[in-house]
């Protein structure tokens, strides 16, 4: 599933997105959303862009850059 594009999306269907796509599976060993978010809420995360300041994968690239970064 695609996130919806800002220009044609509310803040509430960008919100609805980041909730579905980050949810919690209850299966950590398999599942490692937690540990890509290093314990933050999604929706802090992506505030910048559920208030359509910033794309999703331009948020998604930081947190993998960081990722790489702390490696």
């Amino acid at each position: 599933m695609q996130p919806p594009n800002i220009k044609n999306s509310s803040k509430e269907e960008r919100q609805a997105y980041v909730l579905e796509a980050w949810k919690c599976l209850h299966d950590c060993e398999a599942c490692g959303k937690c540990h890509i978010l290093k314990g933050r809420d999604a929706e802090i995360v992506y505030a910048d862009y559920i208030n359509g300041k910033r794309s999703y994968m331009d948020i998604t690239l930081e947190i993998r850059d960081r990722a790489i970064q702390t490696k």
